[in-house]
């Protein structure tokens, strides 16, 4: 049982890791608005699939991560991603069983969730962005996770 739960957390740190690199790789400029919250995909899923070791923390960290790499505010995605930790927590067994495709549902409600709170707190310290694409990563977020979830279920269960 120790060791399962090493070898987890060291699959959730490398996922962690790969998952600030794909929220940091380079992409054209068409393609760039349209890049899924691969992090938040990530705490999503590993807070479905192994709440004992992805916690509450794990998702501050994941979040204060991006904020580090990207955010112009230290802490707001931090909150965002603790706000959806907390949700996904709070109902993982109910949308463990859910289908692929209620899942995705719930999933693009995580994600609005997300994008909401950036959005309010980019209006509380003045620099709002009220363009139609700031939404455009909720909506691929939530196409991608079906694919997204399969390919990590995959990953996982090769070792086990």
């Amino acid at each position: 049982m120790i060791a399962q739960s090493h070898a987890s957390g060291g699959r959730l740190l490398f996922s962690s890791l790969a998952g600030l690199l794909l929220a940091i790789a380079p992409l054209p400029a068409w393609l760039a608005p349209a890049r899924p919250d691969f992090l938040l995909l990530l705490v999503i899923y590993w807070s479905l699939s192994a709440p004992h070791i992805a916690g509450l923390l794990f998702a501050w960290l994941c979040g204060f991560g991006i904020d580090v790499l990207q955010g112009p505010v230290l802490g707001q995605h931090a909150l965002a991603f603790l706000v959806v930790g907390f949700l996904t927590h709070k109902r993982q067994l109910q949308l463990r069983i859910y289908p692929v495709a209620q899942q995705a549902a719930a999933v693009f409600v995580l994600l609005l969730v997300y994008q909401f709170i950036l959005f309010w707190l980019d209006g509380v310290v003045g620099s709002p962005v009220t363009s139609w694409l700031r939404w455009l990563p909720t909506l691929t977020g939530a196409l991608a996770w079906p694919l997204f979830s399969a390919s990590m279920d995959t990953w996982i269960r090769r070792r086990y």
